[in-house]
């Protein structure tokens, strides 16, 4: 069974997110291609932002847009930024990360991410190309991101869980 990441960042961006208009659903090589051709050509050389609904479906938005607004305001499988690379034949993920700030999801749900891809049938890597360390201070109550194995809060210096604990909103 997958964990569900509820959106944990800052109210005002989930209140901005419109129900209804979420991110784009890939379901295959053709959906991806044709979805990529709708972007500027600036906007392909840069990450996408992406999620994994709830539903195993992945849903891709240029990178300023929110991933509460990729996902709807729903909760996710995943979440983070993808890079795409065309090999002379199709497009495949060149870097992918668990990066939203929003979500701070834990670098376990790269099985729903794979999922959503092989369904899709994009060639990806083994995981996550830059997997993000998310952890909520218990003393600040802080959103952190762990750098370099350093399990101490940013803001207050209190030792971090090792294990994800972000699972309440701000």
């Amino acid at each position: 069974m997958n964990r569900r990441y509820h959106y944990v960042g800052p109210a005002e961006i989930r209140d901005q997110t419109r129900a209804g208009s979420p991110g784009h659903v890939i379901s295959d090589q053709n959906d991806l291609a044709d979805w990529l051709q709708k972007q500027a050509a600036e906007d392909r050389a840069e990450p996408f932002t992406f999620v994994v609904d709830v539903r195993g479906n992945l849903r891709l938005a240029p990178q300023r847009s929110e991933h509460v607004a990729c996902a709807g305001g729903a909760p996710v499988l995943s979440a983070g930024e993808i890079s795409f690379a065309w090999d002379g034949t199709r497009w495949l993920v060149s870097e992918i990360s668990n990066q939203s700030t929003g979500y701070c999801p834990d670098v376990q749900p790269w099985t729903a991410v794979k999922a959503a891809l092989l369904r899709a049938g994009i060639d990806h890597p083994d995981a996550f190309t830059r997997p993000i360390v998310f952890r909520r201070c218990p003393r600040c109550r802080q959103r952190n991101i762990v750098k370099d194995d350093d399990f101490a809060c940013g803001v207050c210096q209190a030792p971090l869980p090792r294990i994800w604990n972000v699972d309440q909103p701000d």
